[in-house]
């Protein structure tokens, strides 16, 4: 008899490509389709968890997911122990089976929270150890089961660990469901895994630290937020004596803004320093080279700024990963990660001479671009309610009974005053700042405009470029009513830029006033 009928083979054949699949691309659905067949419930191709707490609204094929991966994990276990599992695809088959389901029960980004400290974290999943290990040794240390030696469950637990981490920080850090967004969130969890999980287990995560990673992109789109989903979701193996995970009571994510520091200072923070290394040093600092663990990440943000001198010391760590410390010659072992952040174009800059080459293609192994706010709410406007609930929710963490009234307040005062098309050319941070703005004065003024300069909103630029044209067309007699309208309430707007300044002036409502100037817009494209 066959170890698998021809559906049986189909639905574990499809588990084991969901386990192994990046979650954030749509390529999972067909493989949860192919499992669940007319149970599948049809949802949004686009992965965004904005908390945990909605999971199970997210992932609402993960529970059949694990009813079959149960059902069929039993089954196969069963006609293993009866000498049916011979072939190695069986045996494949088999232990990816069971590992999907092991990871549903203990894992999964379960009891989760963004507030949970590092060591109450630590201690939820110790406590699944044991049960874990109690299941792992009923599916998978019995007679008729091969294990490869990457096998063993002590990585196994590690593995399932550090992908609920990087559920977590991915999901906690990237906020949007916009076509830019999901495609970040894909790429974050590449530069975790790589592209191929299968791989990144067998071995890979022992090195995949070494690689640097570099993420680009304008002021205020969330470099910072990406670099700590990845920094603080890397591989820590677990002792299974001490119940804990790597070095995890050092420092996981250190830091450094390189454009707020000195020359000098950058060395000493980075580097560390001997007693009379310079004026001050009064006595041995360690730097965060030497602090950050060997699971720890040091972030480098704007690299762009970095000194010629302290350029060619980085190159010589990113090569070596050694350094010595500020007056000292004794080489030391860096055993960390490093991450770098920039809104410059570095291509530019190497060209200008202001950015090493050789420095930029050790940087540039991982890339990750950093979409703009205009990108994603171009592509999905109803992110504008999200974000600005999610930034309120983070103001008002005292306060949880005022995030929805926050968040509304902020929308409503967005559409009414500078539109749901404003570009925010300063981006996520730029709407932080609003929704402060609106919190305490119920009023944002862009910084743009309090300097004094036109105010950048949707495609004013190319409104006030067409004023001239409107005008000629008018005195001409060549526009309909609705043209007028359109063009003089464009026009209002452009010079108030705020719609509900605009409306006063024109006595008509707000409403009425965006729908004339997005008309208007249309007709010039």
């Amino acid at each position: 008899m066959a170890f698998l009928s021809q559906v049986e083979r189909r639905q574990a054949e499809a588990i084991a490509h969901i386990g192994y699949c990046n979650p954030f691309l749509p390529e999972r659905l067909k493989w949860e389709r192919q499992v669940l067949g007319d149970r599948f419930q049809k949802g949004a191709a686009v992965i965004n968890l904005p908390s945990a707490v909605e999971a199970e609204k997210v992932f609402g094929n993960f529970v059949l997911l694990l009813e079959h991966a149960q059902g069929l994990a039993d089954k196969m276990r069963v006609r293993v122990l009866d000498g049916r599992c011979t072939r190695e695809g069986d045996q494949r088959l088999y232990r990816e089976t069971v590992l999907f389901l092991l990871y549903g029960k203990y894992f999964s980004i379960v009891n989760l929270s963004p507030e949970q400290s590092q060591a109450a974290e630590s201690r939820l999943y110790a406590s699944r150890w044991e049960p874990f290990l109690k299941d792992y040794r009923w599916y998978l240390n019995i007679a008729g089961v091969e294990l490869p030696d990457y096998f063993d469950a002590v990585h196994c637990f590690s593995i399932f660990r550090q992908l609920d981490r990087a559920f977590q920080h991915i999901f906690m850090f990237v906020i949007g469901g916009s076509m830019p967004m999901a495609r970040l969130r894909a790429t974050i969890w590449e530069s975790i895994f790589t592209h191929d999980m299968g791989r990144y287990i067998r071995g890979v995560y022992k090195t995949l630290g070494d690689i640097t990673t570099l993420i680009t992109g304008p002021s205020g789109t969330g470099k910072e937020l990406v670099a700590r989903a990845i920094g603080l979701s890397r591989y820590q193996r677990f002792d299974s004596k001490s119940k804990t995970f790597g070095d995890e009571h050092q420092p996981q994510l250190l830091a450094v803004n390189l454009s707020a520091l000195s020359s000098t200072l950058i060395e000493s923070e980075l580097f560390g320093h001997c007693k009379g290394a310079f004026t001050g040093a009064v006595g041995d600092r360690p730097g965060w080279l030497e602090v950050c663990g060997e699971h720890g990440t040091v972030f480098l943000d704007e690299i762009g700024e970095l000194e010629h001198s302290i350029q060619v010391k980085l190159l010589r760590v990113l090569q070596t990963q050694q350094f010595s410390r500020v007056g000292e010659s004794k080489s030391r072992n860096f055993k960390g990660k490093f991450i770098a952040a920039t809104n410059r174009e570095l291509e530019l800059e190497i060209q200008s001479g202001r950015f090493r080459e050789d420095l930029y293609y050790r940087l540039c192994a991982d890339r990750i671009q950093t979409p703009t706010l205009r990108e994603q709410l171009v592509d999905r406007p109803e992110d504008l309610v999200e974000l600005t609930r999610f930034i309120a929710a983070r103001l008002l963490r005292q306060v949880k009974d005022e995030v929805d009234a926050l968040a509304s307040e902020s929308v409503d005062w967005i559409e009414q005053n500078i539109g749901s098309d404003y570009a925010w050319p300063g981006n996520i941070r730029e709407l932080e700042q609003c929704v402060r703005n609106v919190l305490i004065r119920k009023s944002y003024l862009p910084a743009n405009r309090s300097m004094g300069s036109s105010l950048t909103v949707g495609n004013s630029t190319k409104d006030a470029s067409s004023d001239g044209h409107f005008v000629k067309a008018l005195l001409a007699g060549e526009l309909t009513l609705d043209e007028v309208t359109q063009g003089y309430a464009s026009h209002v707007y452009h010079q108030l830029g705020r719609y509900d300044l605009a409306a006063s002036k024109l006595g008509v409502n707000w409403r009425t006033v965006r729908s004339k100037v997005r008309q208007y817009r249309e007709g010039i494209k």
